[in-house]
């Protein structure tokens, strides 16, 4: 079976809500998920044992969060080079974050990265219907990347 770590960094809950729909894909396409805070990784030993590595992150001030930046020198050193990985986030204005971090995957990490490029959404689209689908539908596309 497919197992994909989902790991996020979300303030107001909005990202996390993107997680939890990109989960309910990933799941409708017969993967198996964990769901972390970046909080509860403590070392690269946490991110063994996966297939696939989406990575959430607000956009502040058109950056990641700090905790993110943190996180992705603890993941450089898990050493997750040819793993399929995807990135996404919410934002207000200007949505940078899911960039950002799906550059830092492709060409830091050197990791196999979904076919949709980053995904963002702004906020108040998150829990429509579309924002839902939209959601799905990235978590569809990393368990069509692992075959």
């Amino acid at each position: 079976m497919k197992k994909i770590l989902i790991a996020y960094e979300s303030r107001t809950g909005n990202t996390k809500q993107m997680a939890d729909y990109i989960a309910e894909g990933v799941r409708m396409n017969g993967g198996e998920v964990d769901l972390k805070q970046l909080s509860s990784v403590k070392s690269e030993k946490d991110l063994q044992g996966y297939n696939a590595y989406v990575l959430g992150s607000p956009t502040y001030h058109r950056d990641m969060t700090q905790s993110m930046k943190t996180f992705l020198f603890l993941a450089q050193a898990a050493k997750l080079t040819g793993k399929v990985g995807g990135a996404f986030g919410s934002y207000t204005h200007s949505g940078d974050a899911p960039s950002l971090i799906f550059d830092t995957m492709e060409h830091v990490f050197k990791m196999s990265m979904v076919d949709l490029g980053s995904f963002n959404l702004k906020e108040q689209l998150i829990t429509t219907k579309d924002g839902v689908a939209a959601c799905q539908a990235y978590g569809k596309s990393v368990c069509q990347k692992l075959g």
